[in-house]
């Protein structure tokens, strides 16, 4: 038996759903707002979050009905691994589908879920909520490219 972690010993499919959803440091930047090129296929972020995030505590309000109230809600799975790509460098879904280990500040590793925010890696405090912006003025929101 390994003393290694889960997530060092096991592909994301092995894994149980309670071992997939802690993978989540809740940074909350899968919930941002992304455009993407139509010529160029390129994704950027904005400061955008969707209406249904809790930015106090950067989790979805409607998480299990997400993809009823928010169709374009993307739903991670294991077998998108390979598509993880327009995530954050620092996801741990993406990062354990390239068989990297987890960054220090992730809860797993720190034992504190308020590490990734005392990192500065999480949007609590940095977005605006989606209904709060017209849509032709997303673009004016553009934080980063993916």
């Amino acid at each position: 038996m390994s003393n290694k972690p889960f997530w060092q010993t096991k592909k994301l499919h092995e894994m149980t759903k309670e071992e997939w959803e802690s993978l989540c440091d809740g940074c909350g930047l899968c919930c941002l707002q992304k455009l993407q090129d139509d010529e160029t296929d390129e994704v950027y972020y904005t400061n955008l979050h969707c209406h249904y995030l809790d930015t106090s505590n950067n989790h979805c309000t409607t998480y299990k009905d997400r993809h009823e109230k928010v169709p374009e809600c993307v739903w991670l799975t294991a077998d998108q691994a390979h598509e993880f790509k327009w995530l954050p460098r620092t996801c741990a879904y993406r990062l354990v589908a390239a068989g990297k280990d987890l960054k220090p500040w992730h809860p797993l590793i720190s034992g504190n879920k308020e590490s990734v925010h005392k990192a500065g890696i999480s949007m609590r405090g940095k977005s605006v909520a989606d209904n709060t912006v017209a849509v032709e003025d997303w673009q004016d929101h553009i934080i980063w490219k993916a």
